[in-house]
């Protein structure tokens, strides 16, 4: 059986991180990468060997990556957990924190669903540095169509003060709900929704779903997870912004359940030699992913996908004719 050594995870860990968040598909330059490296590298870091420890270091890497991100977004994890505690709690949804968290987790149904379903069968079919190249030429191509097709979401005009009590609800309105001891008392009423999170929670629940669903396609080894979910949303009218932070915040449930399922098999007696190469690889991911997105949610302010999707073709591309000749 291979093994993996420290130099390798090391490498392979600030890939997972990098590639990861950035819209360049972390899977595909994970089959990629060993391929064109060749030698002990294609042997040790394969993913269609039976018994290549491979897989289960990834996703140690994965989960290291998700970490990354509920550090980066902590505050904005506690605000929404606290609030679909409330939501649960009253059975209702009133502010735009307890709608954009059910919106979260509606979203990552059908990924998660599709996941148990056809995660093995497409790994066991496609796992290969051919498709990855395919595959990755195809998410430059997409991310490339995005930027060309998109149409920005009309600005939703601003409701006027004093709105009759009966109006319905502004679900992007800044406003949080606080009870009061004393149920006669009018509801205290305080603004703690961040603004971006008050534009997602305008969102409708189809539109949350079937960007959510995109991540079905990340899937495929070489298709970008946050790539197409942030396709997704600019699909849906979101700033560039906006999209990738509900790709972030959505790809941290994700990840973190696929690790819960696949990361015991890590400690597997015939995977004891891999531990220590699997701990510092997921410390080097967890490093590069914050970097990562700190970058990144700077980053989407004010550019585009544009330079990914030339990436992703040229290297995808170039791949193919390599590996081909």
């Amino acid at each position: 059986m291979s093994s993996i050594n420290y130099l390798e995870a090391i490498v392979i860990g600030a890939l997972q991180g990098v590639s990861e968040l950035f819209p360049v598909s972390s899977l595909g330059h994970s089959v990629l990468f060993p391929a064109l490296v060749g030698g002990r590298w294609a042997t040790d870091l394969s993913m269609s060997g039976t018994e290549s420890p491979y897989l289960a270091v990834l996703v140690a890497m994965h989960v290291a990556t998700a970490l990354a991100l509920v550090v980066f977004f902590w505050s904005d994890w506690v605000r929404l957990v606290r609030a679909l505690l409330g939501s649960v709690r009253r059975r209702s949804v009133r502010t735009p924190d307890e709608r954009l968290v059910w919106l979260l987790l509606l979203a990552t149904i059908p990924v998660g669903l599709a996941g148990l379903a056809l995660e093995h069968a497409l790994r066991s079919a496609l796992g290969r540095p051919v498709p990855a190249a395919i595959f990755l030429a195809l998410n430059g191509l997409v991310l490339y169509a995005a930027e060309r097709m998109r149409r920005p979401r009309p600005v939703a005009p601003v409701p006027p003060p004093g709105r009759a009590a009966g109006d319905r609800a502004d679900p992007a309105a800044p406003t949080q709900v606080i009870d009061t001891a004393d149920p006669a008392a009018p509801t205290q009423v305080i603004d703690l929704a961040d603004p971006a999170d008050r534009r997602l929670a305008a969102l409708s629940v189809r539109e949350a779903v079937l960007i959510g669903a995109t991540q079905i396609l990340a899937l495929l080894p070489g298709i970008s997870r946050s790539g197409i979910t942030i396709v997704g949303g600019l699909a849906r009218g979101l700033r560039h912004d906006d999209a990738a932070r509900f790709a972030f915040l959505l790809s941290t449930p994700v990840i973190l359940a696929a690790g819960v399922l696949k990361v015991p098999s890590l400690f597997a007696p015939e995977y004891h030699s891999v531990l220590g190469p699997a701990l510092v690889g997921s410390l080097v991911a967890g490093l590069c992913a914050y970097v990562s997105v700190r970058f990144l949610t700077s980053y989407f302010e004010t550019r585009t996908l544009t330079p990914f999707a030339v990436y992703c073709v040229v290297v995808g591309l170039g791949s193919l004719v390599y590996l081909a000749g």
